[in-house]
């Protein structure tokens, strides 16, 4: 099982920036995959983004692509989300999870952590 333990959240005005830090732990990475996905109140959650611990490879989901942007730290086991341009209807809670690779589905998930996004 990986531990995962999402930091950085809060509130930013329109157009500003927030960087959101998920640290992991538990288990060795290289063949996972970890992501980033969001949940408005009343809403699906959604992708935001994840990244390939091992080669780093990046994708996004269509309403973040441009604006975001996830990176990973390896020596630290963190994996960052750069927020930029934020948009009121980025506010949402924010989840750090972790997939193994060739999985279905996302077996490891973060707390959250709250986004706030004023206009």
């Amino acid at each position: 099982q990986v531990q995962l333990v999402e930091s950085g959240g809060g509130l930013a005005q329109a157009g500003g920036s927030m960087r959101l830090s998920c640290a992991a732990s538990g288990r060795p990475f290289s063949s996972y995959a970890m992501g980033w996905f969001r949940q408005a109140p009343g809403k699906e959650r959604e992708f935001v983004a994840s990244i390939r611990w091992s080669g780093g490879a990046t994708y996004y989901g269509d309403s973040v692509k441009g604006r975001f942007t996830i990176s990973r730290e390896k020596v630290g086991h963190t994996v960052y989300l750069q927020m930029d341009s934020l948009k009121p209807e980025d506010t949402a809670v924010y989840y750090c999870a972790a997939q193994r690779v060739g999985a279905s589905s996302y077996s490891d998930w973060g707390q959250g952590t709250q986004v706030t996004v004023s206009g």
